[in-house]
């Protein structure tokens, strides 16, 4: 175990020295040499010492295994898994190593999507940097804790996670366990009980999905439009506020041309000088968007819930990625695409507390932008 804990320092101080060299790209280009004969240096660590070093601990832990211990591990994923309350194994900087069927339940979250993301990035906002700083102690050993946090699917409904240290063997690092429970209500039972009630807020939004088709239909059927870019600014006013809290059109696929931008209330006159303001993505050139240069190209929806990428929609006038100052919690790009020749691309952001958009809302989606591409498609 000792020699299992040693390695996995070793390697854990390896790949941060690795995240160091990544970050030495940028440095001119007369001290490159030194920064290559480091990489160098580090890739024969890797071959002479860390290879050959997990050979020798994966040969005895397959000799030490007997398998009595296999069942045992077998027996414990299968109670874990079948635990009636919702529970998460994570490790000290939140990030979820498994998730039981209650959990995935609870939290309207798939395990196999939660594995190897911060469970952190789950929750609202405000909760996130507290719920870090708890597991970070609990990990620590400094002793079991408890505190109340918010689903961002959910931000309204107060939930008790409950935090306790474990040392699985074979682990060479502390992990925690999280339980959570509705605050001030039994946690839900994954077997018997009465069956579901039927969720009355799916179907309001089921219904306002359909307003919204019928609102863009009537959009783009009155009145003419003379130009493909009122076409586009007449889909994005429909889509403004009710859908998304910001609509970004491009017209073309080779060349994109920016034609409409629409934020929030407190962005259009571009009060607020800390966040994105309109301005900036209207001055914005849309080749330096790769989330829609691959849209143009691709032709293919992109659905993105808490996007990873910080960059992935450009930088603003101060150069700061555009997702990060707006707040983006989730986001939507689709081409416009009639015949397999994309018209244009379609941006759509929600931020803050507001839920992140869904498969049935990206489908929708999907059919507006049909319509949009055929719009303008007329005018050619």
């Amino acid at each position: 175990m000792a020699q299992t804990e040693e390695f996995g320092e070793e390697l854990a101080d390896f790949v941060r020295r690795v995240a160091e060299l990544k970050a030495a790209r940028s440095v001119p280009h007369d001290d490159l040499p030194t920064v290559l004969d480091t990489a160098i240096f580090e890739l024969d660590h890797v071959a002479d010492q860390l290879w050959p070093w997990y050979e020798r601990l994966t040969a005895t832990g397959s000799a030490g295994t007997s398998s009595a211990d296999r069942q045992e591990q077998q027996l414990l994923k299968g109670i874990f898994q079948r635990l009636p309350l919702p529970v998460a194994l994570i490790d000290r900087e939140t990030v979820v190593r498994r998730l039981n069927f209650a959990a995935t339940n609870f939290t309207g979250v798939r395990a196999g999507y939660a594995t190897g993301r911060p469970l952190s990035g789950f929750l609202a906002h405000p909760d996130r940097a507290a719920f870090r700083s708890q597991t970070a102690a609990v990990a620590r050993g400094d002793g079991d804790r408890s505190l109340t946090v918010h689903l961002q699917q959910r931000p309204a409904v107060p939930v008790r996670a409950t935090l306790t240290a474990l040392r699985p063997s074979g682990e060479p690092r502390t992990v925690v366990l999280v339980v959570l429970q509705s605050a001030g209500a039994r946690a839900p039972s994954a077997e018997g009980g009465p069956g579901p009630v039927p969720d009355l807020g799916e179907t309001t939004r089921h219904a306002a999905l359909m307003d919204l088709l019928g609102a863009m239909t009537t959009a783009l059927l009155s009145g003419p439009a003379t130009t493909r870019a009122a076409v586009l600014e007449r889909a994005a006013r429909v889509l403004h506020g009710r859908f998304a809290d910001w609509v970004v059109a491009d017209e073309g696929a080779a060349r994109l041309c920016r034609t409409t931008v629409l934020g929030p209330a407190d962005h259009q006159d571009q009060r607020d000088q800390q966040d994105v303001r309109v301005g900036d993505l209207e001055a914005q050139d849309p080749a330096a968007c790769p989330l829609v240069v691959e849209a143009a190209r691709g032709g293919s929806t992109a659905l993105q819930v808490r996007p990873e990428d910080p960059d992935a929609f450009g930088r603003d006038a101060s150069d700061a990625p555009v997702l990060v100052r707006a707040n983006v919690t989730s986001l939507l790009c689709v081409p416009l695409t009639l015949d397999g020749a994309v018209q244009g691309v379609l941006t759509l952001f929600r931020t803050g507390p507001r839920l992140a958009f869904s498969m049935a809302e990206a489908q929708a989606m999907d059919m507006m932008s049909r319509h949009i591409a055929l719009a303008m498609a007329k005018l050619d």
